[in-house]
């Protein structure tokens, strides 16, 4: 268990938490959440030690094991792959390290021998025999296979290291596990495998991460952190969510009655308060009025954009058409036999084991990249906008961010602009900020205000909710469900994919797999799966929790 008593951190005038009281407890999974700003990751840090609050203190049960998904991809670059995993139990790690140097000394002595089998001793206790096998097996088991086992972290690539420390997080059945995004970069196999993981885990799990559906089944509950407090809800991410808006909607209902009654006593109080025959009732009136107390609602930290995507004119009934596309790199074969007809209403969730496959067709569509082959057509009355995965080369200037968008605007006027930039949550001075200096978020915000300025009737992203918080991913998500136009995209956000899709189209190297149904139903088809292991060979079903 857990335990946080009085927990206070605070930065200079600003505070992140006050007071914090809260227990984890075994047998349940907590998914931490607040707007980007609240301290999630300050908080799992202070929870590992990391970090040291101003106030308060944290205490974990005698005897018990935490263990930490390492955000440092480089930090284990001179170590095996194999080392690494078993690194994720210190205790058992450093007993491996010193029974080897004492064996390794020439001069093995009588005292050496003594303190070599307390090591021993305690190496068997915490069956350190099957360490090895208990990793590789692991490794194995995420798609990590045994010839990479024993080559240095270094030698792989950032897909390979993002499994390789989640599998040292993983290793030993820790007792306390705290999870900072485990996620990102994983593909949908090794996301459907932690989420059973977890889900039959039984010690204590701590996790924080923008991925509703993998929060949703995982979370037994929910930590919101805002206002500088931690509140724990029991239950899961959309649970919570849900259970929120209609908080929220009550307390609004309730204070609009209040605050209509308000409004009603001021007009009277203005209207008639210079009247003498009045004046006795106009001043019993002000007195009601200073009386009147409204439960006012404080202003969460969280903020939604306000994103709209519109037509400025509708397609017609020729979309797209594509014909035997292919495209390769160095490494060999993106996809091939790429042929499809996207038809009006269209919402295509395109997916591939390589993303890299997916950016190629994109950007082939959009006239970035040539294909090896093949040939597409839109039709004549498409006006297409395109948010890339890598947006670098739109961020090159120090244009201001009105500037900046004005560029891409039939419209100069200023106030129009910044009304797009006010909708995804930049106001004041920020409109002002350099475009070359903005964070990853700010970026993809940026991307939407664009697409929204230029009213397409296709919109076509990879990978849209990247960077974005869990705000600006559910305002993105309502969008392209609600949007009547046309939509190629992809995304590693499952609730983004299911909610918004009608059709999903997978790339291969041999050929596509093109199928009108939601995702979890492409996921779940056995004509899906028999396509999938003539594309692949065998052993790469896709499998989602029910």
């Amino acid at each position: 268990m857990v335990t946080v008593s009085n927990v206070s951190l605070q930065y200079g005038k600003r505070v992140l938490f006050d007071e914090v009281n809260v227990k984890f407890t075994p047998g349940n999974c907590y998914g931490i959440i607040g707007a980007n700003g609240a301290g999630k990751t300050t908080f799992m840090k202070i929870l590992s030690g990391e970090i040291e609050p101003n106030k308060g203190e944290v205490s974990i049960t005698p005897g018990q094991r935490m263990s930490v998904l390492s955000q440092n991809h480089f930090a284990f670059d001179e170590f095996t792959v194999l080392d690494t995993v078993l690194m994720g139990n210190k205790r058992l790690h450093a007993i491996i390290r010193e029974k080897d140097a004492i064996y390794a000394k020439p001069d093995f002595s009588e005292k050496d021998g003594i303190k070599a089998a307390e090591l021993e001793a305690e190496f068997g206790e915490m069956n350190g025999w099957n360490a090895e096998s208990d990793a590789a097996g692991l490794l194995t088991t995420l798609g990590i296979g045994v010839e990479h086992h024993f080559k240095l972290m270094k030698d792989l690539t950032g897909k390979e290291k993002v499994k390789i420390l989640l599998c040292q997080a993983l290793f030993g059945n820790p007792d306390i596990l705290l999870l900072d995004e485990p996620t990102n970069d994983l593909d949908v196999e090794t996301i459907t495998w932690l989420e059973n993981f977890l889900a039959d885990f039984e010690n204590t799990v701590i996790v924080i991460s923008h991925d509703r559906h993998f929060l949703d089944a995982v979370c037994t509950s929910v930590c919101d952190i805002d206002f500088g407090k931690l509140r724990v809800y029991t239950g899961n991410y959309s649970f919570w969510y849900q259970m929120s808006q209609l908080a929220l909607k009550q307390r609004a209902d309730a204070n609009k009655k209040t605050e209509d009654k308000r409004t009603e006593l001021q007009d009277f109080v203005r209207r008639f308060s210079a009247n003498a025959s009045k004046s006795r009732q106009a001043t019993s009136r002000k007195k009601l009025l200073e009386k009147l107390v409204i439960d006012e609602i404080p202003p969460s930290n969280r903020r939604y954009p306000g994103i709209i995507f519109k037509q400025e004119r509708e397609a017609g009934d020729q979309i797209l058409e594509t014909e035997n596309l292919s495209k390769s790199n160095v490494e060999g074969v993106l996809f091939s036999n790429a042929s499809f007809n996207v038809k009006k209403g269209d919402k295509i969730a395109f997916i591939s084991k390589n993303h890299l496959a997916i950016t190629a067709l994109f950007d082939i569509l959009n006239e970035i990249e040539k294909p090896d082959n093949g040939e597409y057509k839109f039709g004549t009355t498409i006006y297409k906008a395109y948010a890339p995965n890598d947006n670098t080369e739109f961020f090159k200037s120090d244009l201001n961010l009105v500037d900046w968008l004005r560029q891409y605007s039939a419209n100069k006027d200023e106030s129009y602009v910044r009304g797009f930039l006010g909708k995804m949550l930049f106001s004041g001075e920020e409109v002002l900020k350099k475009c070359n200096v903005l964070s990853g978020g700010e970026k993809v915000r940026c991307m939407i205000s664009r697409m929204m300025l230029v009213n397409p009737n296709m919109l076509i992203m990879d990978e849209p909710t990247n960077h974005l918080d869990l705000e600006s991913i559910i305002a993105c998500n309502d969008a392209l469900r609600d949007y009547t136009g046309t939509i190629l995209f992809t995304s590693h956000d499952h609730e983004l994919v299911q909610t918004v899709a009608n059709r999903i189209i997978e790339l291969t190297p041999k050929g596509i797999i093109d199928r009108s149904c939601s995702y979890d139903e492409y996921l779940e088809s056995p004509i899906v799966q028999e396509q999938r292991e003539k594309m692949y060979g065998g052993g790469n079903k896709l499998k989602v929790k029910s």
